[in-house]
């Protein structure tokens, strides 16, 4: 974690400059703090405390961290702005699993892959964006199940695939209402499963109805017998488990799109019984604890909505606050609209690198110059750093104790191996001290401390404690009692978490993408994980032997035929242009991408 042979050089001592245009100087922690907790004081007082913004982290914080850091944003600022990386990730299958089912996680266990009998894997190349997923997808290949991959691009993913379907960029919800199509006009629907256990079927029927394999094939580009055959296997089989990734949530529709994935599982009856169900897989170590905290503008801890009265009076009362905001808070996709429009003031980032992996970076970084606070919290110095007023160095993964949740909703243990070399803080202390500068106590001795006031306040984790995770190895909510050892698959019994025990279906018209290939701009940019980076390099960006891998300054994939059109050689730089910037970069000619798309 400190070999700079290895790794990017940490940040080990508190920078501050006032002024942006300066240099910034190492300070102590106390002259850190107490500067940002002036500033923070004086932008509440002025524009009230809506005008300030804080994050969560998705990476190696843990729980308790973000447990901390929503209860400082709530309790001490009095705002629900606080949001974290899931934005662009996995949000949109909270919201969509949700309204489905009363869930936003995964139904079901990794481990359970194994034993599936069908895996429909849409917008997701788990061979390289997961290689432990992949391997019991392997797994399961070995043991029979039926592999059917959804991607506009040749992944590894689809390479190895018993049916590979290779739709069009942004056809998503016309893929999946055609899969339902095919379902019903076939009669491979489980009828009494929709008659005992879902509700809105009649309406969900009527959308789907005019999704032909023959109509939705000019939308999705996918032949009508590759269709049938595809939706023969995951309806008829008897374990059909749906994985899906960013494909799916950094697209058009996205909520929509979750929605009708989930439909997918109650129309069939692939739901509520080990090894069939629907699976997001999340994209951050962390994504799903974040979430699991409450670092999320809309909900407190263990998914309470801040819109409940009688939520927000049992943190209070625990909180020992007089009440607590009852609005949502701003996403972070909300904040460079809200800092134009003078609503936003302050931006308290932890663990998060926006201008590094949030979409059209010059708008983010001109709107973190046009604020009049920016704090950053993190293990390295990084692109949004840059535009800071003062820089707080916290512990990194391997440096802290905790807990984090996998996308499973496993919580497992996070372990100190190693002392950090430098003055950094533990995240968590970093905003306990804080706090203390607004008078309001964070006494907190350890991570264990956080933990059991967090699952004292969330019935879903009330059985987790430390000593029954250290026991087991790692506990799945809900876990409601001392007794309980977790939920391996959800919703047992076919009983559901919402209002009325049911399922709820759902389907809605495909939309095409607002912006669409014209003739200045006449291809469609594609995004993949591959291996050598991960995600947008904002991690192993700082590891000198990955960044090796990857030859600088990167490269983009580019079809064949469209490198001949516009004469361009493979490994050759180019300059790739859009609607809000541009990149240098190497042409990589390979058939893995559709003609028309890099």
């Amino acid at each position: 974690l400190n070999d700079t042979k290895i790794l990017s050089k940490r940040l080990t001592k508190p920078l501050l400059r006032q002024n942006r245009k300066d240099e910034f100087k190492e300070v102590e922690w106390s002259e850190a703090l107490d500067y940002v907790a002036e500033r923070l004081k004086a932008i509440k007082d002025k524009h009230g405390p809506d005008a300030i913004m804080g994050t969560g982290s998705a990476r190696g914080m843990g729980n308790e961290a973000n447990y901390v850091m929503q209860k400082f944003m709530r309790a001490v600022i009095g705002t629900n702005n606080v949001d974290h990386c899931a934005r662009v990730c996995h949000a949109s299958s909270v919201a969509g699993l949700a309204t489905t089912f009363g869930s936003g996680a995964m139904t079901n266990s990794i481990p359970e892959i194994d034993n599936a009998t069908c895996l429909l894997i849409f917008g997701y190349n788990d061979a390289e964006a997961h290689p432990i997923v992949a391997r019991r997808v392997i797994k399961a290949r070995e043991k029979g199940a039926k592999i059917i991959v959804v991607d506009p691009r040749k992944t590894e993913s689809a390479r190895t695939a018993d049916l590979w379907l290779q739709i069009k960029n942004g056809s998503n919800m016309a893929v999946v209402n055609s899969f339902a199509n095919v379902i019903f006009a076939n009669g491979w629907e489980n009828k009494n499963y929709i008659k005992n256990y879902t509700d809105g079927f009649d309406e969900y029927r009527k959308i789907v109805q005019k999704y032909t394999p023959e109509y939705a094939q000019s939308i999705t580009g996918i032949s009508p017998e590759l269709l049938k055959e595809a939706m023969s296997i995951y309806a008829n089989s008897e374990r059909s488990y749906i994985l899906y990734g960013m494909g799916v949530t950094q697209f058009n529709q996205a909520v929509d799109v979750v929605k009708g994935l989930g439909s997918l599982c109650l129309i069939t009856g692939q739901i509520a019984k080990p090894s069939s169900g629907i699976g997001p897989v999340r994209g951050q170590n962390n994504v799903q604890g974040s979430c699991d905290m409450g670092a999320l503008p809309n909900v407190f801890p263990g998914y309470q909505a801040v819109t409940d009265a009688a939520a927000r009076e049992k943190f209070a009362k625990a909180w020992k606050v007089k009440n607590l905001p009852d609005k949502p808070g701003y996403t972070l996709t909300d904040v460079v609209h809200a800092v134009e429009e003078g609503k936003l003031k302050a931006f308290y980032i932890i663990g998060e690198d926006p201008v590094q992996s949030d979409p059209d970076a010059a708008s983010v970084r001109k709107a973190l110059d046009a604020l009049e606070l920016v704090v950053v919290q993190d293990i390295f110095m990084n692109k949004t750093a840059l535009h800071a007023n003062v820089i707080l160095p916290a512990t990194s993964w391997g440096e802290h104790e905790g807990v984090c949740s996998a996308a499973d909703r496993r919580f497992q243990r996070i372990r100190k191996a190693v002392e950090p070399k430098g003055d950094m803080k533990h995240d968590w202390v970093i905003i306990s001290e804080l706090s203390k500068r607004f008078g309001y106590e964070m006494n907190y001795k350890n991570t264990e401390e956080i933990w059991n006031e967090l699952i004292s306040l969330c019935p879903s984790y009330a059985g987790a404690t430390y000593e029954k995770i250290e026991r087991l190895g790692s506990v799945q909510w809900p876990c409601r009692t001392p007794e309980d050892t977790g939920t391996p698959y959800l919703f047992k019994g076919n009983i559901f978490l919402t209002p009325s025990k049911k399922g709820n279906l759902f389907a809605a018209e495909w939309r095409a993408p607002k912006e669409v290939p014209d003739k200045e701009y006449p291809l469609i940019l594609s995004t993949v994980r591959e291996i050598g980076h991960y995600s947008a390099r904002t991690m192993t960006g700082n590891c000198w032997g990955l960044a090796k891998l990857a030859d600088e300054p990167g490269y983009l994939q580019i079809n064949p035929a469209d490198a001949e059109n516009l004469g361009i050689e493979d490994g050759e730089l180019v300059r790739a242009t859009s609607r809000r910037g541009s990149v240098i970069t190497r042409a990589l000619v390979t058939d893995r991408v559709t003609k028309g798309t890099v």
